[in-house]
């Protein structure tokens, strides 16, 4: 049978000020900003997507600027860390170009055969790039970082959790995942076990719940192929005793949410219809884009948003 849920499609994080947050995705570590919008649930809030030249499923990282909001403290119950990967080899040219930037980054770690590093973004955001030669997807740039080192999407990401039992039946009998294996008290899940689709469970031993706001993960969210399959999962998950939202038009895909048994927000999304679908593929990020009810309030909501800009130019 065909999985209904094959990999990430996105992780949302909360951040601080907005133009700070668009230059380091952009500027510092190179991903394209694919869409500049609000966020539904809150709509004098941007909300902005980073990823690869379409934003693809498995590359888009997005965040909630709050400007002013505090910075969150990592803990139980959270995406501690977001893991993108990157090619074989380029670990020195990423540890140079943090540094660069007077970011602070671990020694080199290896974990599962792969080499990696860790550091944090300006809102202490947890990043890890992992290099890696199991990964086919292209990456992208807007010419700041040599495309022979971008970054090419997702890795994986770690669930900061007090246990891990329930939220390991959760994975690996309603939602595609296998396990993978164990390292050094980390257990590793994935749907074809590479770049993109990988799950770390690290138990929290302190058992102290993290502190979610500016710097934090707020959800996490898996890939399903349509609209159909996205309401098999949902039935699948309400029938083993889920609390699942209704489905959600997010405009570029549809969403349901809910919340696995460690706390973290888990949210199931369509691979369609895609970014494309209100900006070419040339002009993705540059407009302000709205749903359509929000559209007669455009003139307010923007008047409420910081003007934002790319300065991709300042970072060579």
């Amino acid at each position: 049978m065909k999985p209904l849920i094959t990999g990430i499609h996105h992780i949302t994080a909360i951040a601080g000020n907005s133009q700070a947050n668009i230059d380091f995705y952009t500027g510092i570590i190179g991903l394209r900003l694919v869409k500049k919008t609000i966020n539904f649930d809150a709509p004098g809030v941007y909300h902005f997507y980073f990823g690869d030249e379409l934003g693809r499923p498995g590359t888009v990282f997005t965040t909630f600027p709050f400007t002013g909001a505090r910075k969150g403290t990592k803990g139980a119950g959270e995406v501690t860390y977001t893991a993108f990967s990157i090619p074989s080899g380029s670990l020195n040219y990423w540890i140079e170009r943090l540094k660069k930037y007077g970011i602070p980054v671990s020694d080199v770690l290896t974990r599962f055969g792969d080499q990696l590093i860790r550091f944090e973004d300006h809102d202490s955001m947890g990043i890890e790039l992992v290099a890696n030669d199991q990964d086919d997807r292209t990456g992208w740039s807007y010419g700041q970082v040599p495309i022979e080192h971008s970054i090419k999407g997702f890795y994986g990401a770690t669930l900061n959790l007090r246990d891990k039992d329930l939220t390991e039946k959760l994975l690996t009998e309603h939602m595609d995942y296998r396990y993978i294996g164990e390292e050094n008290g980390r257990f590793r899940y994935g749907t074809a076990g590479k770049p993109g689709d990988i799950v770390d469970i690290v138990i929290d031993k302190s058992g102290n719940r993290g502190s979610q706001s500016a710097g934090t993960v707020h959800h996490i969210a898996f890939r399903t192929e349509n609209a159909a399959s996205q309401l098999l999962v949902q039935e699948i998950l309400m029938r083993n005793g889920y609390q699942v939202t209704e489905v959600k038009d997010r405009n570029y895909f549809t969403s349901i949410y809910f919340r696995e048994p460690g706390g973290v927000l888990f949210e199931v999304a369509t691979d369609e219809p895609g970014f494309t679908i209100d900006e070419n593929e040339a002009h993705l990020g540059e407009l302000i884009k709205l749903p359509e009810w929000a559209e007669p309030n455009r003139a307010k909501l923007e008047e409420s948003l910081t003007p934002v800009k790319l300065n991709v130019d300042k970072y060579d």
